[in-house]
């Protein structure tokens, strides 16, 4: 018993002095963030969304964000195929035709089938007419994902590309891109009849011959 009285307290002062056996924790990997960076509105608006989210759980954004462009690049040079994507009277065998000749212009970057999925789903819907709206809100999400500021450029004719080159370091330098990374998208429109729009961010700057004429007529009804 003394004996005892004796060990006990040197065992509870060698468990307070021993080096307790080291044991190595991981933290748990953060939640990938599958929610859209900013608001897009419209029905190609939430398609975008819904594929950026899509897209987000798969670890495939960057991939996805190529394919889609390479999409819209397409659709812009073939305005035949807009006509085609918007038809009333399509049936199944025909979309299924269509999203498979789509699939072969996203670059071969659909390794997680992402897109496929995706056109498969416009198809069902109907919806295939809004692809190339759903490209542009796409671009958006994913120029806001990457912290850029996308910069539209319209005008009548093709800009020259020292011309666009000035504008792009102009506006640059200016409050306008808050010291963002632009993303610079240029348009025809000849509707605007010559003189260039630029919109940057929420704001446009109109300096269209269109839109001078406009502010004209509106001065002059005003006026009556």
């Amino acid at each position: 018993m003394q004996a005892t009285r004796i060990v006990r307290p040197a065992l509870t002062a060698a468990r307070r002095t021993a080096p307790r056996t080291a044991i190595r924790t991981y933290a748990a990997p953060a939640a990938t963030d599958t929610k859209p960076p900013v608001a897009v509105f419209g029905l190609d608006g939430t398609y975008a969304n819904a594929l950026y989210t899509a897209a987000a759980k798969q670890s495939a954004l960057d991939p996805t964000s190529k394919a889609m462009s390479s999409l819209s690049q397409i659709l812009k040079s073939d305005r035949k195929l807009q006509g085609i994507l918007s038809a009333p009277t399509l049936s199944d065998s025909d979309k299924s035709q269509i999203v498979a000749e789509l699939e072969k212009h996203t670059g071969g970057q659909d390794k997680s089938n992402t897109v496929k999925n995706f056109l498969q789903a416009l198809a069902e819907n109907n919806r295939l007419s809004i692809l190339e709206g759903v490209c542009e809100k796409f671009g958006t999400l994913m120029s806001a994902a990457k912290g850029e500021m996308e910069l539209t450029i319209t005008t009548a004719q093709d800009l020259d590309n020292k011309l666009l080159k000035r504008l792009q370091s102009a506006v640059e330098k200016s409050e306008y891109s808050q010291g963002k990374k632009l993303k610079v998208t240029t348009k025809v429109n000849p509707e605007i009849i010559g003189g260039i729009v630029v919109e940057i961010g929420e704001r446009t700057i109109d300096y269209s011959v269109a839109g001078k004429v406009s502010r004209l007529n509106k001065m002059l009804t005003e006026a009556v």
